[in-house]
């Protein structure tokens, strides 16, 4: 598993000679409804390993939560299964705000 900051993720996503990364967001809806990066696909946690058939394989696939650590544990899990291309977004859609977007709510 790679990991990328906030930045790094903003670069890529501005950056339109790169394929675009699938940006799986697996926190819970009320999470993701509140905000959210926008593009990002809300798959909760809970429910990756019955959706696997919705991911890219192989990726780029940027994997988001609130600080990094369920995202963490689901880019984990992804390269278990043979994912390839898997990064997790290092402090979440909170790094998000402070770096990128200062307009997103915080929660």
């Amino acid at each position: 598993m790679q990991r990328i900051t906030a930045r790094a993720l903003a670069d890529w996503l501005a950056d339109a000679a790169r394929p675009r990364p699938f940006l799986l967001d697996v926190r819970e809806p009320t999470e993701y409804e509140y905000c959210h990066i926008p593009g990002s696909q809300l798959i909760p946690m809970a429910s990756v390993p019955l959706r696997l058939q919705e991911l890219p394989a192989p990726g780029p696939l940027v994997c988001i939560c609130h600080h990094g650590g369920r995202s963490q544990q689901v880019a984990l899990f992804l390269e278990s299964r043979g994912c390839s291309g898997v990064y997790n977004l290092e402090g979440g859609v909170e790094a998000w705000a402070q770096v990128v977007d200062h307009t997103m709510p915080r929660y």
